[in-house]
């Protein structure tokens, strides 16, 4: 296996490369603003759309991810990740009353976490796409997966904050430089500074364009290099319109009362 246990002896080494150091921080930078947005403002705020951008950005880099976890480095490959249920339990035992091994890349509960949060992220996205072309019976769907990412992403911070406490090594220290404790047969050769460019550009260039074709008249935009529109919100004055429209139903009938009232006059008059 290539996520080899770590020895004492071992010392500093390069363990992450550029590409997942950038994902890992525009992901959760990404994540907290959409959940920000949604649950302080709202879907009726005017910020929406910009959470429903910030979706389809973390829909693009969950792609990516999958594409760099076949080519990538080694502890960012999906065989890195291949933890059976048995390690596991074993790992979750062994944190929670001592003795759990430590490993050069994804530990299994960090394993198991990614996967999961990989998942949940393309079933937000593809259901909040659902939502935009007027599928609401899959809302609920859309909603439980947001609140079981969230769930995941805050027992991966509780678990590194436990590893940091009781290794007294700052792991998330690592997504910023690369590096861990670990074996120098563990060790990567280069941060690929070259796929990590191209991600940014990537990502860059997908989100400048989503917000390049945005309209806030009508609240929608264009998934890029497609005709396909997604309606990220409530377009102006809909409300405006609906509520008008009731008001002149209103004056309608009252006119139409009126006129009743005053052709009754006229005839009780002729009497």
């Amino acid at each position: 296996m290539s996520n080899a246990l770590i020895k004492r002896e071992s010392t500093q080494q390069r363990i992450w490369d550029l590409p997942i150091r950038l994902w890992h921080w525009i992901l959760t930078g990404s994540l907290i603003a959409a959940s920000v947005i949604s649950l302080a403002f709202g879907e009726h705020s005017s910020l929406f759309p910009y959470h429903s951008m910030l979706g389809l950005v973390m829909g693009l880099m969950v792609v990516l991810r999958i594409f760099w976890g076949v080519i990538g480095t080694r502890h960012a490959r999906f065989a890195s990740l291949a933890f059976g249920p048995g390690a596991l339990l074993s790992y979750l035992r062994g944190a929670a009353f001592g003795g759990a091994p430590r490993f050069a890349g994804h530990n299994p509960g960090a394993a198991y976490a990614t996967i999961a949060m990989l998942i949940l992220i393309l079933v937000i996205c593809g259901t909040g796409i659902a939502l935009s072309q007027g599928n609401e019976g899959i809302k609920e769907l859309h909603e439980i997966s947001v609140y079981a990412l969230l769930a995941v992403a805050g027992a991966h911070i509780l678990g590194v904050i436990a590893h940091t406490v009781r290794h007294h090594e700052p792991i998330a220290l690592s997504m910023i430089h690369g590096k861990k404790i670990a074996e120098p047969d563990q060790a990567i050769t280069s941060s690929r500074p070259v796929p990590a460019l191209v991600f940014l550009l990537l990502v860059g260039g997908w989100a400048f364009m989503l917000a390049r074709d945005y309209d806030p008249a009508t609240q929608s935009t264009s998934i890029p290099f497609t005709s396909f529109k997604l309606q990220l919100g409530e377009a102006e004055g809909q409300e405006e319109g609906e509520g008008n429209h009731g008001e002149a139903a209103q004056q309608s009938g009252e006119r139409g009362s009126s006129g009743q009232n005053s052709h009754e006059d006229r005839e009780d008059d002729d009497d």
